[in-house]
């Protein structure tokens, strides 16, 4: 089940790049065999019969559940469900530490769909953890109008989702967002023996997702800023919509992503029974590694089960009736059963909302404690995720006199704006596309510097020549909640970073988005460097607030807005 690799794991680090015949970080079969788990001693206790059963029982329920969405809704995407269903079981069954009575709890780890087209997989997961929303009946009404279980994940809609995702590539990009505000939130609260941010963000991606532009600008940033909570799981299927992926995508994945400077793992196939046992050490391994994020590159057969297995076919339309209850079947599951789960599996899910609440609870004590040694930072946390401005913020914009104050251009006010408030809003996190001179964002406060790996308490992003991965990421950060973030390029270059712009749109996302530059006479520059339509496709999009100031005293006004 495990891909024998040359590389072990912890790679000499003295070895050269020649004397490595394989780059890519693999799980070592001897590790840990299938069907085996480790005993308190470190020995090896082979699991018995029973448990592997329950075990594939469980993973085999989240199969034909999530099956049963398409066909109920005569719509939708099975084959990745059905495919990924062991990564589901390991994380949601075993690792994640999430809550479905407190969905926002502040160190919940957080799970991103970035392949939102296999929503019906997160939707049974929400059912089985316990989510009130996702109830059998919601399930069944899989991508019907006013659902809580719409065709791609809604995080307005349903409890537990954390981002918008469907549009490839963006979710992961949102990903690093989120791991950006876990490392940064623990750098500036957390205290000695008392851990108020310690948790990880979970991915799961497909190979539509690796070949948007989008995540490999976001990706790279992340091992840049080595962003060591952040672990994505890769469902590597080798199929797209038009067929398999040798048409279109045959790069070395792994090799990519080790250049960006994350840990590579590989897991050979995994849909037979027992091997979750190699999921779950590469998992661990993932966990260890705190110095860089984590890529799990794992063979999977999409449909797994069904007659269309490791087609296209089953990609993006239901099963049919036939094939769903022949693959029912194969499952050692009811076939005329829609919706099905059993007491045994219920029981397994049970166990773990429950052990989730008591590990909640555990955190609340914490936090009281926490509130006891630091109530001045305990209160700005709870000002900060409850979305409020501290007191008199906003009196403290700039006001000008016109014709006694120097006339400047409306960046360099905005740059006054921006920083009379920054020490007072400490949640006020970002950065520009390397355009810092230009845009004037940089944050004069204390505390405003980078946000580098070494220095992850700094509120400065340096984003790069990213404009679609910076917009990304910010939609990441307010997601994440206590944190508002901003962004800024070139007006013109808002085209590149559109799609992200939509989402924050979509979702309600209060991110800042500062254009400069935003003149059709930029002469000097030419017309690729003209915003002559981009006003007009900004404001033609719901939910966006766009503001061109026209001198000092409106810019302070649009901060304010802004705010």
């Amino acid at each position: 089940k495990i891909a024998h690799k040359t590389r072990r794991l912890n790679v000499d680090k003295q070895a050269t790049h020649h004397q490595r015949t394989n780059k890519q970080a693999n799980i070592m079969s001897p590790t840990k065999r299938a069907g085996e788990s480790n005993n308190g001693d470190g020995s090896k206790a082979k699991k018995t019969k029973k448990e592997i059963d329950l075990e594939l029982q469980c993973i085999n329920t989240i199969r034909a559940f999530s099956a049963d969405m398409p066909e109920a809704a005569k719509s939708g995407h099975p084959g990745a469900p059905m495919g990924m269903a062991p990564f589901a079981h390991v994380l949601f069954a075993e690792t994640m530490r999430v809550s479905p009575t407190k969905p926002k709890w502040m160190n919940r780890d957080r799970f991103v769909l970035s392949n939102g087209h296999a929503c019906a997989l997160q939707y049974t997961m929400l059912h089985l953890m316990g989510y009130p929303q996702v109830t059998k009946e919601e399930c069944a009404r899989f991508r019907q109008l006013d659902s809580c279980t719409p065709g791609h994940p809604e995080s307005f809609v349903t409890d537990g989702i954390e981002v918008c995702t469907g549009p490839l590539g963006q979710g992961i990009s949102n990903a690093v967002g989120m791991a950006i505000g876990e490392a940064h939130m623990a750098a500036n609260f957390n205290k000695p023996g008392l851990e108020i941010f310690n948790h990880y963000i979970y991915v799961f991606c497909g190979d539509g997702c690796l070949q948007e532009g989008v995540s490999g600008e976001a990706c790279s940033l992340a091992g840049h800023l080595g962003l060591g909570k952040l672990i994505v799981l890769y469902d590597d299927n080798n199929i797209t919509i038009d067929g398999h992926t040798d048409l279109s995508f045959t790069e070395d994945v792994g090799m990519r992503y080790e250049s960006y400077g994350w840990q590579v793992i590989t897991v050979g196939e995994i849909s037979e029974e027992g091997a979750v046992e190699d999921l779950r050490a590469a998992i661990a391994a993932a966990q260890k590694e705190t110095s860089k994020p984590t890529m799990i590159k794992v063979k999977t057969i999409i449909g797994w089960g069904s007659t269309k297995a490791n087609t296209h076919s089953v990609h993006g339309a239901p099963l049919g009736t036939e094939d769903l209850a022949a693959t029912k079947t194969k499952y050692g599951l009811n076939p005329g059963e829609h919706f099905q789960v059993s007491d045994e599996v219920k029981a397994v899910y049970d166990a773990r909302i429950a052990e989730n609440e008591g590990v909640v609870t555990e955190w609340e004590g914490l936090f009281a404690k926490y509130k006891e040694g630091f109530p001045k930072e305990a209160a700005e946390l709870e000002r900060r995720f409850s979305n409020q401005l501290p007191e008199g913020t906003l009196a403290k914009l700039p006001t000008f006199e016109v014709g006694k104050d120097k006339d400047l251009a409306t960046r360099k006010f905005g740059q006054m704006a921006l920083n009379s408030v920054a020490a007072d809003l400490p949640e006020l996190i970002g950065g520009s596309a390397d355009l810092t001179p230009s845009n004037l964002t940089n944050l004069s406060c204390e505390g405003g510097g980078d946000f580098q790996k070494d220095t992850p308490a700094g509120r400065y992003l340096r984003f790069g020549v990213r404009e679609h991965g910076m917009a990304a990421i910010c939609n990441g950060l307010f997601a994440y909640g206590g944190l508002r973030p901003f962004c800024a390029t070139f007006f013109n270059f808002a085209g590149y970073a559109l799609g992200a712009i939509r989402l924050s749109a979509l979702s309600k996302f209060g991110v800042i988005y500062i254009m400069t530059h935003d003149s059709i006479g930029l002469g000097e520059d030419g017309p690729t460097h003209q915003p002559v339509e981009m006003c007009e496709s900004i404001r033609s999009m719901p939910n966006i607030n766009l503001m061109r100031p026209a001198d000092c005293n409106e810019t302070s006004a649009c901060y304010g807005i802004a705010l």
